[in-house]
């Protein structure tokens, strides 16, 4: 294990994370994240050279649809639904004194 984790720094990240940890779940932590770190480690040996970075796995395009502004006078279909209408407009109840 090339990473060392100290007490402290478990520690701090319990109180970063807002944990209470046991004397067990420490040790536990401190062998997880050594672990995580020799990963990283391992990871870091890999030969990238000609890999282009990538934000996705999968090859993902701008998926939205043109934004195409229509001006209608749906009123009526709008209005076809409404409980209650007036002038043209929704009639609800006053609800301020």
């Amino acid at each position: 294990m090339a990473n060392v984790i100290s007490d402290e720094m478990i520690e701090y990240v319990g109180i970063l994370a807002k944990l209470e940890l046991s004397e067990e779940e420490k040790e536990q932590a401190k062998k997880d994240m050594g672990r995580m770190l020799d990963y990283i480690d391992k990871l870091n040996e890999l030969d990238t050279d000609g890999v282009e970075p990538m934000s996705h796995v999968f090859p993902v395009k701008n998926v939205f649809r043109e934004d195409v502004v229509e001006n209608k006078d749906d009123r009526e279909s709008i209005l076809s639904n409404a409980p209650k209408k007036k002038d043209g407009s929704f009639f609800v109840p006053k609800t301020v004194e």
